[in-house]
């Protein structure tokens, strides 16, 4: 069933990146403990959307001169990540469409005009979802220029995360001469054809990532933000992975929290060989919090450039990728064909995270990063220095 839209109300405005993360953390449980009644196709986490935006989870990204807490900034992205990854060790399909609105505030604070930004920061404050819509296939959104400055939309997006929901979606959409231009629509006010059939996932039922058919809609030039070819400018384009890398080792780390719990329920703690798996998860984990750490550091250093930006960011998420593959088979050993049953909850948390770590061109990525090494002609310790 489609959800509805949901009812705007105004939320707290956190203090701190720091108070950003503890409310993140704090909610991370509760996330958890909700996942299982919106696992299902076309279901969509309202509720947790509603404590994220109670606990001003919503508007942390906006700058503190537009009602946030900055989190977004360079100098916080250790505080960023962190609040992603524990959103993430709570819901991943949360974490996804959470980790999408992140992206949304961020571009339109860097590339908006001042009056864009104060109008779509008053809406993230009143508790509007926003998102990044960029996927689709054959027939992609076009832009058809009107008279008197006005736009007519056409065609679709897929892999919509959190479509229905989101009253703020930003899209790609072509221009007749070739380039690509960014769009935030009031989904709200004009509302698109929504097709929810295409969602059948192996996971993330929850994230809702539907079809959406934007034939017919119109806009002002108010709604356009940035210039044609702004949304694949680097180091922001494929710097962002570390965003979505932060999330998915938050669905590690829930796997191997619930793996530990199931063995000490069990009695099995003392069991030598549970004991090695145990270990070679937490050595995985600490791994993938230490690149999150140098992510973060990097993104702060002034002097990193983009392309060393880009390939660190690519070796991240290949890294974060490789430690959830290597995560699952070993919680699956731990806790046996008794731990998959429902209602544990490993068979969810092993669809979601399996079919979230499927993101876009994975050997490209790896191989980008190849690349960069091998025209570089500082020594290897020298590489990500920024």
């Amino acid at each position: 069933m489609l959800a509805s839209l949901p009812s705007v109300t105004s939320s707290v405005s956190l203090s701190s990146p720091l108070a950003a993360e503890e409310a993140a953390a704090e909610l991370a449980p509760r996330l958890f403990a909700q996942a299982p009644n919106t696992d299902e196709e076309g279901c969509f986490p309202t509720t947790e959307f509603a404590w994220l935006r109670e606990a001003g989870l919503l508007q942390a990204p906006l700058a503190t001169a537009l009602g946030g807490c900055d989190l977004s900034q360079p100098a916080y992205t250790d505080k960023l990540l962190s609040v992603l990854r524990h959103i993430g060790r709570g819901n991943l399909a949360v974490g996804r469409v959470y980790e999408g609105h992140v992206n949304a505030l961020q571009l339109l604070q860097r590339l908006g005009s001042s009056t864009q930004q104060a109008r779509w920061a008053a809406d993230a404050r009143q508790g509007h979802l926003f998102g990044v819509w960029n996927t689709e296939a054959q027939d992609g959104v076009k832009l058809e220029p009107l008279p008197g400055g006005r736009f007519r939309l056409r065609g679709r997006k897929t892999f919509a995360s959190g479509a229905g929901s989101l009253t703020r979606p930003l899209l790609t959409a072509a221009l007749p001469d070739g380039g690509w231009q960014m769009v935030i629509v009031a989904v709200d006010e004009q509302v698109p054809e929504y097709q929810p059939e295409f969602w059948q996932p192996l996971g993330m039922r929850a994230s809702a990532s539907f079809i959406v058919d934007f034939t017919g809609l119109e806009i002002g030039a108010e709604n356009l933000l940035g210039q044609p070819g702004d949304y694949y400018s680097q180091p922001w384009f494929s710097g962002g992975a570390i965003r979505f890398a932060a999330v998915q080792l938050g669905g590690a780390e829930a796997v191997v929290d619930e793996t530990r719990r199931f063995l000490q329920q069990l009695g099995r703690t003392t069991d030598p060989y549970q004991r090695q798996r145990l270990g070679e998860m937490a050595f995985l984990l600490a791994s993938g919090q230490y690149w999150l750490h140098a992510a973060a550091h990097l993104a702060a250093t002034e002097s990193s450039s983009a392309e060393t930006l880009v390939a660190h960011a690519n070796l991240m998420r290949s890294a974060v990728e490789d430690i959830c593959l290597r995560v699952l088979p070993l919680a699956e050993r731990c806790v046996g064909a008794r731990g998959l049953l429902r209602p544990e909850p490993f068979e969810r948390l092993h669809r979601d995270l399996t079919h979230y770590l499927r993101q876009p061109a994975p050997d490209a990525a790896l191989a980008d990063a190849g690349r960069y090494v091998l025209e570089r002609l500082e020594p290897a310790y020298r590489l990500w220095a920024g």
